[in-house]
């Protein structure tokens, strides 16, 4: 196994994952169990950075992300906001990350493989429907609480759960903030496969095996009629999600929906 340098480690201040070439795999594993793997800044840009080298590797036919520990990503950190705002990264700048990193998962010619365990919640979402076979432990979930805080989801997700469940339960999830359960997520056509434990981890190992031994190619272009089939929309999506995010990240019911959270009291959002 070898280890992909992405980007120079002084550019980033606080990575959170690892990238790991183990033959035609690539092994990129978000590695924040503390914060249960919610992404700050510089670890969306340095995923992104790894999406965008791994296009260009022709060594590689295959791309494993997950998380480390019990959950896969509970979406932006929001205790690294402060950090943000005297660092100079506006909202603007945090959405553009955020949706060039979806973009690199999806436009990567190579298939990815998220392996969901635990919480996949927020931006995480996004990042985990942007990989092309999604397979879920028994126990995990899919969450956009984005209206709990005085948001909008981001990441994709509005066009991602929509082009695979449809638009009721796009909204439902959206609007509500509401768990959705694994085997509900599989029912959905949001999952490819649920299993239970290292069951989960046998069926990932064989169809990364499977992937990587097939023909480069022909698994692009696969992979890019799909995408052109199903997300015709995400583009736009991410556009509005972005002008959307951008405007509800500076609003007081943002600064309500975080402090309550952040304290563990129930928001009281602005008439």
């Amino acid at each position: 196994m070898s280890t992909i340098d992405s980007a120079p480690a002084t550019s980033f201040s606080a990575v959170s994952f690892s990238a790991v070439k183990d033959g035609k795999i690539l092994r990129v594993t978000i590695t924040n169990p503390k914060r249960k793997n919610a992404v700050d800044y510089d670890t969306m840009v340095a995923l992104g950075d790894t999406f965008l080298a791994a296009a260009d590797d022709r060594s590689i036919r295959v791309i494993v992300l997950t998380g480390a520990g019990e959950d896969f990503c509970t979406g932006a950190d929001l205790s690294a906001a402060a950090a943000n705002a005297q660092r100079g990264i506006t909202s603007e700048m945090v959405m553009d990350t955020a949706n060039r990193l979806v973009k690199s998962i999806v436009d990567c010619p190579v298939p990815v493989i998220a392996r969901i365990k635990g919480s996949a919640a927020g931006v995480g979402v996004g990042v985990a429907l942007a990989a092309d076979l999604v397979y879920a432990d028994v126990d995990s979930y899919l969450l956009l609480a984005f209206i709990n805080i005085g948001l909008m989801p981001d990441g994709g997700a509005a066009a991602m759960v929509a082009a695979a469940a449809g638009r009721p339960l796009a909204a439902e999830m959206a609007l509500l903030g509401e768990r959705l359960p694994a085997l509900a997520a599989k029912e959905a056509g949001l999952f490819t496969g649920v299993l239970a434990g290292e069951e989960l981890d046998a069926k990932v190992e064989a169809v990364a095996a499977k992937l990587a031994a097939g023909p480069r190619r022909a698994l692009e272009l696969t992979k890019a009629a799909l995408n052109a089939a199903t997300l015709p929309a995400l583009d736009a999506a991410l556009a509005a999600e972005k002008a959307g995010q951008s405007e509800l990240l500076e609003s007081p019911d943002f600064i309500e929906g975080a402090t309550a959270m952040l304290t563990k009291r129930a928001p009281v959002f602005s008439d």
